[in-house]
């Protein structure tokens, strides 16, 4: 079974928007308003790519960090990814991860299934200069809030409530689920 990594056109409209600003037709106010904008990042990825692939079952993805009612997308630049850690550090955030599973039958594609899930996280109270070798490594600058929790950001994590695959930015077993729900099966590995 192969898997390809297509990035979706829809990147660049997405990055175009303010995350913090978001006031889209189906935005919400409060805790889902990030939930709300990951699936509609995941959807129009999926849409995307499924519409450039006829045939294949595309999965798209998105994450988003909210602290309090503030949505965190990338930073923009190392003062932005600075600002943004300073604004987690000793407190908790949520993380929500989309996904929208999409299929064109030659048809034009449409959304098959559509999920998400979120969890908690907890920063430990970070120090400027901890905050300063952090955003020096480079590894906060093509990150959701400005950490990766698999790499060296794990470091300035106290604790996850929740699926930690989920804040990395695929819960699998929640992928899974939807790629069952919609017919999936994985193929059967023999060793030749």
């Amino acid at each position: 079974m192969a898997f390809i990594v297509r990035v979706s056109d829809a990147e660049a409209e997405l990055e175009e928007e303010d995350i913090g600003d978001y006031q889209g037709a189906d935005a919400q106010q409060g805790p889902g308003a990030a939930a709300c904008f990951a699936l509609r990042a995941a959807r129009m990825k999926a849409l995307d790519v499924a519409g450039r692939n006829p045939g294949w079952l595309v999965v798209g993805a998105d994450t988003v960090v909210a602290v309090g009612e503030q949505m965190l997308g990338k930073p923009q630049d190392a003062a932005d990814a600075a600002r943004m850690l300073r604004g987690l550090s000793g407190r908790a955030h949520r993380v929500s991860s989309a996904l929208a599973i999409a299929y064109d039958n030659g048809e034009g594609a449409v959304v098959v299934a559509e999920d998400y899930e979120t969890s908690k996280v907890v920063f430990k109270e970070l120090t400027e200069q901890e905050i300063a070798d952090y955003v020096s490594s480079g590894e906060p600058m093509d990150k959701a809030g400005a950490y990766a929790v698999q790499g060296l950001g794990r470091e300035l994590v106290e604790k996850v409530e929740g699926s930690f695959l989920n804040v990395v930015g695929l819960p699998i077993v929640r992928l899974q689920s939807m790629l069952e729900q919609v017919g999936w099966q994985p193929a059967e590995h023999t060793e030749d």
